[in-house]
């Protein structure tokens, strides 16, 4: 997947870079059917809550760990709360974690550059069964650590 074909982004827009062979925006529901039988998925997922779905975060982390249970591979780009009961639940049981060291990323809106950038600190969160690689692909971009839970 690093540098490969992604097979899913479940929470796609029209604007999207990422290129998967399948791409799902709203109206859509990404967190809808098995991510299982896609080999490679990357999200993105809503930092917010979803009222209309009553969903958040934490049901997109559930998802990925999920789908990683069904030998799928799963990079997901979210904020750095560690504080928080989603990390505890699902990324601290996540195969490794790259701590992006750019101060504030980027997000393109509509297309275009998107101002200042977030507000807050990023991360990229894998799971899978091949760390070595995770590691060495995401290193250049920051602190790629080990989650011990996943051994």
């Amino acid at each position: 997947m690093f540098g490969g074909t992604i097979a899913l982004d479940p929470c796609s827009n029209a604007h999207s870079v990422v290129g998967a062979e399948v791409s799902l925006s709203l109206p859509a529901d990404g967190l809808e059917g098995s991510w299982g039988s896609y080999p490679t998925v990357y999200v993105n997922p809503p930092y917010g809550r979803d009222a209309r779905r009553g969903t958040t975060i934490r049901d997109w982390l559930a998802k990925c760990s999920e789908a990683r249970g069904c030998g799928s591979e799963v990079l997901a780009l979210i904020p750095v709360a560690a504080n928080t009961r989603h990390w505890r639940e699902h990324v601290f049981t996540a195969t490794g974690i790259c701590f992006l060291k750019v101060a504030r990323l980027k997000f393109l809106l509509n297309g275009s550059a998107a101002g200042k950038g977030a507000p807050m600190a990023c991360a990229v969160v894998y799971w899978g069964d091949d760390f070595e690689r995770f590691r060495r692909v995401f290193r250049p971009f920051g602190a790629v650590l080990r989650c011990p839970d996943a051994l």
